[in-house]
């Protein structure tokens, strides 16, 4: 298998800049080429997706077992050319101080040769010992080249290969000058989603040219062919349908997806489709009427950047807002919490949410949670353990949320205790309205966390049990007045 982990020697050194143009530019060459990203980002496996045009996985250590990593990196690289993955932060950074969950860990329990991408800004001389370091901190990590990012000219890249020439034995295999072409749009969280960049194709495009002009792709791919990953995937292939259902017993599920909300795993959303539901895409800022449904997942984004747009879309908000209190099963991540909120509360502007959380979004201008989470299942948690399972369920998941759940109904029943982390308030998380679950926490389908079997198994249970009317297209009209928005349709 050719594959190689794309690295950095500290975090910003654009290694994601370096990872997607990479993909561009194979991929602008007629390769197949499999992108991964080292962690639980959303947002750089989009960019990935899309100069790749094949859908970007998670391998995260702290979420995942090492089994997982080999099972998931294996199977979805085994038809590719080439297999990229994207570390995170630093090579030899991670959460334990033995490195254990680090890139260079990583790299090493998947074969992979490493391109480290260096920051050359400011320096001269002493890119050797930076290169001699990370090559002797551990000898076991195959530092297979390095690309030098940010350079200020001709100059500049000739003094430093000459420096790394003479001191070292690791190759240079790109210089990158500073270059408009390799700028990804960023803003207040960080980058811009693809699917919110409307010349997005055109700027992979221009990324994809300038990489090809800076890089010696040639020799990029001669390293990845160094990898001693296995060449075959292991473990079994997932099956299509469980959880109890037949072929033609289809749940339909809703999955918002539109400029608002898009953050994803490819392999969550797989999981839900093999225990038997039918994804069933909602723009929830165009759609006017929400569509005969069995379940709904509403996942992370930015609705306070559509706040507006959310806001006018009066008739989806109060038929989605009827739906779950006549019982339809939903399940909400963080930006979908903040839409299913009473209010949406930023930079002096407020505007009404769907209403079905009886609680008020703020938000903040530093982090309120970041980081991964532990959390501990309470007795309000909606969803059926598994027969064999008595004691509540430890969940791991990650939260990145620049918000707080205020004016929160004290009557509210919530579905986690915090172990680690910050959920609504620092204890709890999880909030439970009928058959709602929302939670700031972002949850994954690894290390034993079945949220898509157990989610799906409680959609099939309520359609049993026949307390969810699954509406028609158009069944709930807009009364005249109502409470929840306190306004007057138009006429």
């Amino acid at each position: 298998m050719s594959a190689l982990l794309i690295s950095a020697a500290h975090k910003s050194s654009g290694k994601t800049t370096l990872a997607v143009g990479l993909c561009a530019a194979l991929a602008a060459r007629g390769l197949r080429v499999q992108p991964f990203k080292k962690g639980p980002d959303y947002i750089d496996p989009m960019w990935l997706a899309r100069a790749s045009g094949r859908p970007c996985f998670n391998l995260d250590p702290y979420l995942m077992h090492d089994t997982e990593i080999a099972a998931s990196f294996a199977r979805h690289a085994a038809d590719a050319d080439i297999a990229l993955v994207e570390g995170n932060k630093g090579l030899y950074d991670g959460l334990a101080l033995d490195g254990s969950n680090s890139n260079a860990a990583l790299a090493k329990q998947l074969g992979l040769p490493v391109l480290l991408v260096i920051d050359v800004r400011g320096m001269t001389r002493g890119i050797a010992p930076l290169i001699l370091g990370y090559q002797a901190f551990d000898r076991e990590i195959r530092i297979g080249g390095v690309i030098l990012n940010q350079l200020g000219g001709a100059r500049h890249e000739a003094k430093l290969r000459a420096v790394i020439e003479h001191y070292t034995d690791v190759p240079v295999l790109g210089a990158v000058q500073r270059d408009a072409r390799l700028e990804l749009v960023e803003r207040h969280l960080g980058l811009m989603p693809d699917h919110e960049v409307d010349d997005a194709v055109e700027r992979l495009q221009a990324m994809g040219r300038a990489i090809a002009e800076q890089v010696d792709l040639a020799r990029v791919l001669d390293v990845a062919k160094t990898c001693t990953a296995p060449v075959a995937p292991t473990g079994p292939a997932p099956q299509r349908l469980r959880a109890g259902g037949q072929p033609g017993d289809s749940l339909r599920i809703g999955i918002a997806r539109d400029k608002a909300f898009g953050f994803y795993y490819p392999d969550d959303l797989a999981a839900l489709q093999t225990e038997g539901a039918t994804l069933v895409t909602i723009d929830t800022l165009a759609d006017a009427h929400l569509p005969a449904l069995d379940g709904l997942f509403i996942g992370g984004g930015f609705p306070e950047l559509f706040m507006a747009e959310l806001e006018a879309n009066l008739s989806l908000r109060i038929e989605l807002h009827r739906a779950i209190q006549d019982g339809l099963p939903v399940y909400a991540e963080c930006a979908g919490l903040m839409y299913l909120a009473r209010t949406l509360n930023w930079n002096g502007r407020s505007a009404q949410m769907v209403g079905a959380i009886p609680g008020d979004v703020v938000m903040h201008e530093r982090p309120v949670g970041r980081g991964y989470v532990r959390l501990e299942e309470s007795a309000d948690f909606p969803w059926a353990r598994a027969a064999a399972q008595s004691q509540p369920t430890l969940r791991l998941g990650h939260e990145f949320h620049h918000s707080s759940l205020e004016n929160l109904d004290p009557s509210v029943r919530t579905a986690y205790r915090v172990q680690r982390g910050h959920g609504i308030d620092g204890a709890r998380d999880g909030v439970c309205v009928h058959n709602l679950l929302a939670s700031y926490a972002h949850l994954r389908h690894t290390g034993g966390n079945d949220w898509p079997r157990r989610f799906i198994a409680f959609v099939r249970d309520v359609r049993k049990a026949a307390t969810w009317p699954a509406p028609r297209p158009g069944a709930h009209a807009p009364p005249r007045r109502t409470g929840l928005v306190n306004v007057k349709e138009a006429g």
